[in-house]
């Protein structure tokens, strides 16, 4: 059986004080750092193959930080997934030395908040209506202004996922996926067969392992949340 490992990013700055972020590039809080500490001490013990970030700060500095209160000793090289930095970083002599591949895939990112990126969620009740933002953060298809709904991250997230993670899954590679709330309730829904109504209802807390325990036609045979201190 292959072990995937899904993390929402510690605490963000903009999470800290209520803010729609999305694409933003805000890095962790304080307490987002110490949940990230707290997490690579609970995965001290699992073995770790591959690893998938995003090019937003708030989750490739939950994975450094993880990392390093894993204890391992391997270090990290971060490879691009598309783009001029996949086809030009490549490299021959440092193969053997020990390390750990993660990939940034932009796909992984959070769902993107069009304009509402940046204000503050109880403002925005006063700008647009309770009831219309209600509509926006809770429904599973109806996008924010010029942003993406649920559905369409789920759409963004999902082709990239199969043709990456389940092709190392596969070979028996246990995967570690640190992203955002939204692209991982997409990945969630996909493992779990959770219905469009039902994923509305899933919140995963930031900085906080959820392990899955998949048999070789990747069904999920256990799923256990690590609950930090």
């Amino acid at each position: 059986m292959a072990q995937l490992i899904l993390i929402r990013h510690g605490q963000s700055q903009w999470n800290k004080e209520n803010r729609y972020t999305g694409w933003v590039d805000v890095p962790l809080s304080k307490q987002g750092e110490q949940e990230a500490a707290e997490a690579g001490k609970k995965l001290a013990d699992f073995k770790i193959d591959k690893v998938y970030t995003t090019p937003l700060q708030r989750a490739n500095q939950t994975f450094r930080i993880l990392w390093e209160n894993t204890g391992k000793k391997d270090y990290i090289l971060y490879r691009h997934h598309a783009g001029r930095l996949k086809d030009w970083a490549h490299f021959t002599s440092q193969e053997n030395e020990p390390h750990i591949d993660a990939f940034i895939v932009e796909d992984f990112n959070e769902r993107y908040y069009g304009d509402l990126q940046g204000l503050n969620k109880e403002e925005s009740k006063k700008t647009f209506g309770e009831e219309q933002v209600r509509l926006w953060r809770r429904s599973y298809d109806v996008p924010p202004p010029n942003g993406e709904a649920l559905k369409d991250t789920l759409e963004r997230v999902l082709p990239t996922y199969k043709a990456l993670v389940e092709e190392d899954l596969r070979s028996g590679k246990n995967v570690l996926i640190v992203a955002h709330g939204n692209s991982l309730r997409a990945i969630s829904k996909h493992l779990e067969g959770i219905s469009d109504n039902e994923i509305l209802n899933l919140e995963i807390p930031t900085g906080t392992p959820i392990v899955y325990e998949l048999d070789g036609d990747l069904k999920v045979k256990s799923k256990e949340v690590m609950v930090l201190r």
